[in-house]
C-alpha cells in the first residue's frame, strides 16, 4: 500500500511519518535547516501485516503545491494531517479538494499535536474536520488524535493503517508496464536510477523499456520494490529502477516522465477530458483558458477549450486540453488544473481521449464519442464507442494500457466484430455488409455496361467509412462468403456480367470480320472503320473499348485494336520464332516476316508485348518470358486476365508490376 500525507505546513506530517516508520523523510539539508518539507520524502515500514507500506511525505506550503501534486498520484490512501492547535487551515482545504479531484476516497485523519490541547479543543477541531470532509470522498475517514512527541495514538494509527492495508486490493499487474517518475539521480557504481509509483503492469530484470515522451530506449539493470531489492516490480508498488542505455542519463530523465512498455510510447499534446471546476474558482473557464496541468508527476502549461458553454464554478463538462509539449498519458489518468501563477487550484478531472482533433472538436459526432469514452470499465467504454463508430483495437488497448488478453476479453464481452484491426458492433457490421450489396446492385443497375465498381469509390460511399486496411479485409471476407466478387480493382455482385447492348453487338459484328480475316495482323484502325461505316469515330472507339474490357479485343497501339484470338496467335508465333534460335533471342524482322506485316506495326505489336512482360527486351533482341507466355490465353483466351477492367491495356510506357518495362534488361543468370 502507498500512503500519501496531506495537510497544512508545519502540522507535523514529517514528524508523524518518522514516528510511524522510524525514517526521517526530510532528506535535504535545506529541509532540516528550515524545518519544513521542500521536496518529496519517502519512508517504508512493516506495520504488522507482513507487507511493506510506503509513505510519500509531501510539502504543505502553498507555494509547493506542485510538489505535493507530484506525490499525490498513485497513492492508495491519504493520511490527512491537521494540527490540534491550528485546526483546519487554507492548505488543509486545498489538499482536501485536490485529493477529491484525484478520486481518492480512502483516508485517515491524524489530529496531530494532540498533547498541546485539552479535550474540548480536540472535539472542536474534530468538528471542523468533519465539516471540511463532508463534501469530499473522505467524508467517512476516521479521526485519530496523535502526538509524535509523546507517542499518544501512534499505536492506534498504525493499527488503522495496517487494517487499511489488509483491505487494499492489489492493482492489476497483467497489463503493460507504466511507472511515473518523480526522481532521477545517479549512484556511484550503478548509474542512473529513477523512482516512482508503478501505475500498471509489472517489470523484471533485463526487460526493455522506453522513457516517454522522449522515446529513450533503456534496459532494467536492477530493481528496488518498496525499498527492498527485487526481481520484479508490480503495479501499486514504489520502485527504484536502475536503467541502462545509450541515451540514459540523469539529465535526460526528469520528474514527469514515464517509464513504460515500448508499445505504449505514443506521446500526445492534445487531450479531450472531463473537467470539474471548483466552486471557489472566481470566474468561468472559457475558451483558451491558461492553466498549469498536473498529472501524476508531470507539470506543464496548458490551454483549456470547453467543448460546450464556458464552465462556471461548481460545474463540470468536457474540455479539450492543449499542452505546451507532448506528455505520456493514459485514458482515465486523473489531472489537476492550477492557475498559471500557481496561486490556486482551478479544478480537475480525468482524460477521455488522447488523440483529440484540432478541428471539428465540437461537432455532435465528436461530443458523442467523448461521452461514450467516459467509462472506467474498458468493456463498457468499448461498447459505448462501438455504438457511435468503429474502434481501432491496437490504439484502444494502447491508450488504456490494456494487455492483449484484457483487450480480447473486452471484445468478447461486447460481442464486437474484428476486421483488419478494427472493431465494429454487430449492428454496424451487418449494416455495412447490406450497404455494400445495395451499393453494388444500384451501380450495376445504372451501369450495366461496366464490369464493376471501383473499390475506392465504393469505400467512400459506405458508412461507416472504413480505413483502407480494414476495408480490404472486409472485401476478402465478403468474397470468401460468396457475397461479392473481387475483380482486380473492381467489385461486382455474383452473377453480374457485362454484355454489349444489341446495338453495340450489331456494330461489333460489322467490325469483327476485319479483325479475323487475312488482314488480322494489320487490321484497320478506328478512323478506317469510321470512314467505311459512316459512323463517328468516338462511337467506334467506345464499342471497341467495351470489347476490350470483355476480353474480346486488345488495344495494341493508339486506336489500333486486334481480336483477342489474334493476339494469342501472335504470342504463339513469337514462341515459335524464339524457339528457332539457338539461345531463344529473336529480332523484330524475324517476327515481322512471320506475320507479313510492315515494320511499324510489327514494332507496335512487340512493344505491346514488352509492356505486358510477355517478351523481355535487350537492345534490338527479345525473348519470350515463360512466366507470362499464357497472359493472353494462348490456349484459349478465356483464361486470360487481360480482359479484366483492372488490367492496363498497355497503351503508354508504364512498367508492368513485377516484370520489366520495354527498355529493361533481363535479370542476370545465376550460375
Amino acid at each position: 500500500m502507498i500512503v500519501g500525507t496531506a495537510g497544512h505546513i508545519d502540522h507535523g506530517k514529517t514528524a508523524l511519518v518518522k514516528a510511524l516508520t522510524g525514517t526521517d523523510a526530510d532528506r535535504l539539508a535545506e529541509e532540516k535547516a528550515r524545518g519544513i518539507t521542500i521536496d518529496l520524502g519517502f519512508a517504508y515500514a512493516d506495520l504488522g501485516g507482513g507487507g511493506i507500506t510506503g509513505f510519500v511525505d509531501v510539502p504543505g506550503h502553498e507555494r509547493l503545491i506542485h510538489t505535493m501534486l507530484a506525490g499525490a498520484g498513485g497513492i492508495d490512501l491519504a493520511l490527512m494531517v491537521v494540527a490540534a492547535d491550528d485546526g483546519v487551515m487554507p492548505q488543509t482545504r486545498e489538499h482536501l479538494a485536490i485529493l477529491d479531484l484525484l478520486g481518492i476516497a480512502r483516508g485517515i485523519v491524524a489530529l496531530t499535536k494532540a498533547d498541546l490541547v485539552d479535550a474540548a479543543r480536540r472535539q472542536q477541531v474534530a468538528a471542523q474536520i468533519r465539516e471540511a470532509l463532508a463534501p469530499t470522498g473522505l467524508r467517512d475517514a476516521p479521526v485519530i488524535p496523535v502526538s509524535a512527541l509523546t507517542g499518544e495514538g501512534i499505536a492506534d494509527l498504525r493499527a488503522a493503517l495496517a487494517a487499511a492495508e489488509a483491505q487494499t486490493t492489489a492493482r492489476h499487474a497483467s497489463g503493460p508496464f507504466r511507472l511515473a517518475v518523480d526522481r532521477s539521480f545517479t549512484l556511484a557504481g550503478a548509474g542512473t536510477v529513477v523512482t516512482g509509483t508503478v501505475l500498471t503492469g509489472r517489470i523484471g530484470l533485463g526487460d526493455s523499456v522506453t522513457i516517454s515522451p522522449q522515446g529513450i530506449a533503456a534496459r532494467i539493470r536492477a530493481i528496488h520494490a518498496q525499498n527492498r531489492p527485487a526481481d520484479q516490480g508490480l503495479a501499486g508498488q514504489r520502485c527504484a529502477l536502475n536503467l541502462a542505455g545509450e541515451a540514459v542519463t540523469k539529465q535526460a530523465i526528469g520528474r514527469g516522465d514515464v517509464v513504460l512498455t515500448p508499445g505504449l510510447h505514443a506521446p500526445t499534446d492534445r487531450i479531450d477530458a472531463q473537467l470539474a471546476v471548483l466552486g471557489t474558482e472566481p470566474k468561468p473557464v472559457g475558451t483558451w483558458f491558461p492553466a498549469r496541468l498536473h498529472s501524476h508527476a508531470v507539470e506543464l502549461g496548458a490551454r483549456i477549450v470547453p467543448l460546450g458553454d464556458p464552465l462556471h464554478p461548481g460545474t463540470s463538462g468536457p474540455v479539450q486540453i492543449v499542452l505546451e509539449r507532448p506528455i505520456a498519458a493514459a485514458v482515465g489518468d486523473r489531472f489537476i488544473l492550477r492557475d498559471s501563477s500557481a496561486s490556486r487550484t482551478i479544478g480537475g478531472g480525468h482524460f477521455l481521449d488522447l488523440r483529440a482533433p484540432a478541428r471539428k472538436r465540437r461537432t455532435p459526432e465528436r461530443l458523442a464519442l467523448i461521452a461514450a469514452a467516459d467509462h472506467a470499465d474498458p468493456a463498457e467504454a468499448l461498447a459505448a464507442l462501438l455504438s457511435v463508430t468503429p474502434v481501432g483495437i491496437a490504439a484502444f488497448a494502447r491508450d488504456r494500457s490494456l494487455s492483449e488478453d484484457d483487450m480480447t476479453a473486452a471484445l468478447d464481452r461486447v460481442g464486437a466484430v474484428s476486421i483488419g484491426g478494427l472493431a465494429l458492433s454487430v449492428e454496424a457490421h451487418q449494416a455495412l455488409r447490406e450497404g455494400l450489396t445495395a451499393t453494388l446492385a444500384a451501380f450495376h443497375a445504372d451501369n450495366p455496361d461496366l464490369p464493376g465498381m471501383g473499390r475506392e469509390k465504393c469505400r467512400l460511399m459506405l458508412r461507416p467509412r472504413l480505413p483502407k486496411q480494414p476495408w480490404l479485409a472486409l472485401l476478402h471476407r465478403e468474397a470468401a462468403d460468396g457475397r461479392i466478387v473481387l475483380d482486380g480493382a473492381f467489385l461486382r455482385l455474383p452473377g453480374h456480367e457485362v454484355r454489349l447492348s444489341p446495338e453495340d453487338e450489331a456494330l461489333f459484328a460489322r467490325i469483327l470480320p476485319a479483325l479475323r480475316g487475312d488482314t488480322r495482323f494489320r487490321p484497320p484502325r478506328v478512323r478506317d472503320f469510321a470512314a467505311e461505316f459512316g459512323i463517328d469515330e468516338a462511337e467506334i472507339r467506345r464499342v471497341l473499348k467495351l470489347t476490350q474490357k470483355l476480353g474480346r479485343t486488345d488495344q495494341i497501339a493508339q486506336d489500333h485494336f486486334f481480336a483477342r484470338e489474334v493476339t494469342a496467335e501472335m504470342v504463339a508465333i513469337i514462341r515459335d520464332v524464339a524457339g528457332a534460335t539457338a539461345d531463344g533471342w529473336f529480332t523484330a524482322p524475324a517476327f515481322r516476316d512471320r506475320v507479313q506485316n510492315g515494320r511499324k506495326v510489327a514494332i507496335e505489336i512487340l512493344d505491346f508485348f514488352d509492356r505486358h512482360g510477355v517478351t523481355l527486351r535487350r537492345g534490338d533482341l527479345r525473348r519470350i518470358n515463360p512466366h507470362r507466355a499464357d497472359l493472353f490465353g494462348t490456349h484459349g483466351w478465356e483464361s486470360s486476365p487481360v480482359g479484366r477492367p483492372d488490367f492496363n491495356s498497355g497503351w503508354g510506357s508504364e512498367p508492368v508490376p513485377g516484370g520489366f518495362d520495354s527498355h529493361s534488361l533481363p535479370p542476370a543468370r545465376r550460375e
